[in-house]
């Protein structure tokens, strides 16, 4: 067995050849213009690939290849033992291939190896062959109607559907949309984020392996502005998924006004609450578990606990843990398996996030660690783990998302304050609260307006349970058979049986 060294991991990079060209109806094909962009490694600066950069035309193309796929039936009119097959294959393509989809995902967008294998390669394999083998176990309904008739209440898929994702789970935000999209019939076009593409296209290409039909699963890899926004005003595309920033989630429902009332979902960002109440009978465990949850992923995770709201009486004791536990997440080589925190995804967003330790000074915050870019000499972008203390809620570092590795305090008298400054912000995506008051934690989770609410614990995660928040956290939901919902429509057939 390969022993997975830093050394290996260097090695297989060197060697690694990504896709690059976008592909449609099966084929790798280049965008209709040439044009390319660089897909650059923020572990190095390296050029990875010069990627196609669709244009409108391109899309034009994927949809019209999605469309002839649903209307034929070649996958829409598959039974669903049939789809399940089909989807169980490609979840072993994907642990088969496990090793090269995880250094795709980590030189891509930076973070650990180590995560990107156990966590989204793990978590990707999981979530396909959960939903292929959820969707033969789906039942129609009948009715309850007077005896003269029967009412067949059936699901039909949705028809073309796009799933625009974001860069900081790229195969992981793609199969929470694909996979239920594929299971329900659908035919898929994926529009990846620009900085993180390369993933994508390789699953693309393990899926028409695995036995899913060409123009079924297409892959469209270019701008926001330009290809996002071209599926999201295509009038053949029957719904938009998407998973990003809540600015950009209101583009998609603009353009869903201004062209044909596709269907929505939206998941969007967050500003999660972490309270810390002094009932929790080990607060020093709370305080650890909330800094590895902060700093995980380099913070950039729409669930990222980035308010931790503590009671006075306790707060000292959690900052001082804070601190230490911060010690664990100095930035290291991303293909180093011991490396606990990697890079960000690329120049312009470190840069967005520093700019809030300037905030966060002006906005008379203590920085009680951190605050700085790390690991200058390697040409990447790293920041440290950063910890802002004294915060009021009010301040800009806690109502914005900052999407880095970057935690604001927020001391509160009682769970009473605590629970008001959660719920003090436009989002609604995650919270937590750690007590040991039975009464207390169902005060908290049932007042806390948000999608998911941890009781002792943060980031407990399974396919079976729904993600998605409340507020401009978004609409709808993805995982669990709820997923199941935006990729279908419901269908009433009345048979008069009946003299």
């Amino acid at each position: 067995m390969t022993e997975l060294t830093t050394a290996y991991w260097h090695a297989q990079a060197s060697q690694l050849t990504p896709k690059s060209q976008t592909f449609i109806d099966g084929q790798f094909v280049d965008a209709a213009s040439g044009r390319t962009f660089q897909s650059i490694s923020p572990i190095d600066g390296r050029v990875l690939a010069d990627v196609a950069c669709c244009g409108e035309v391109d899309v034009d193309r994927a949809v019209a290849a999605a469309r002839r796929a649903f209307e034929d039936g070649r996958w829409a009119d598959c039974s669903p033992a049939d789809r399940k097959k089909v989807l169980q294959a490609f979840a072993a393509l994907i642990r088969t291939n496990g090793h090269e989809l995880a250094l795709l995902e980590t030189l891509d967008m930076g973070k650990p190896i180590a995560s990107s294998l156990a966590v989204d390669v793990r978590a990707v394999s999981n979530c396909f062959d959960w939903f292929g083998e959820a969707i033969d176990k789906i039942y129609d309904e009948i009715a309850p109607t007077p005896k003269e008739a029967v009412a067949l209440i059936t699901r039909e898929p949705l028809g073309v559907v796009a799933a625009v994702v974001p860069w900081n789970f790229p195969m992981l935000m793609a199969a929470w949309k694909v996979a239920p999209a594929l299971a329900a019939g659908n035919s898929v076009v994926l529009k990846p984020a620009e900085q993180s593409s390369l993933t994508a296209l390789r699953l693309a290409e393990l899926a028409v392996e695995a036995g899913v039909p060409p123009g079924v699963f297409n892959v469209v890899t270019g701008m926001g502005p330009e290809t996002g926004r071209a599926l999201g005003l295509h009038m053949d595309v029957d719904g938009i998924f998407f998973t990003g920033s809540t600015q950009v989630g209101k583009y998609f429902m603009e353009y869903s006004a201004q062209s044909n009332l596709k269907k929505l979902g939206l998941e969007l960002g967050g500003k999660s609450p972490n309270i810390i109440l002094e009932s929790y009978r080990d607060t020093a465990h709370a305080a650890r578990v909330s800094a590895n949850a902060a700093f995980f992923n380099q913070g950039e995770m729409c669930t990222c606990p980035s308010r931790l709201v503590v009671e006075k009486s306790i707060h000292e004791e959690v900052v001082e843990v804070l601190r230490e536990t911060a010690a664990n997440f100095a930035p290291g080589d991303p293909l180093d398996p011991a490396t606990t925190m990697g890079a960000m995804v690329d120049e312009r967003h470190t840069s967005r996030v520093m700019s809030f330790v300037d905030v966060a000074h002006k906005e008379g915050a203590t920085i009680a660690t951190g605050g700085k870019r790390a690991r200058l000499d390697t040409g990447g972008c790293y920041i440290e783990p950063t910890i802002f203390d004294d915060v009021h809620n009010k301040m800009e570092v806690a109502q914005q998302e900052i999407f880095g590795p970057m935690l604001c305090v927020i001391p509160v008298e009682n769970v009473d304050e605590a629970i008001t400054v959660a719920n003090d912000t436009c989002f609604g995506l995650a919270a937590a609260v750690w007590t040991d008051d039975l009464t207390t934690a169902h005060k908290v989770s049932r007042s806390v307006r948000a999608g998911l609410v941890y009781v002792n614990c943060y980031d407990a995660d399974d396919i079976t349970v729904p993600f998605g928040g409340y507020k401009q956290s978004g609409i709808g939901r993805d995982k669990s058979l709820h997923a199941l919902e935006k990729y279908s429509e419901l269908k009433t057939t009345w048979i008069n049986v009946g003299p």
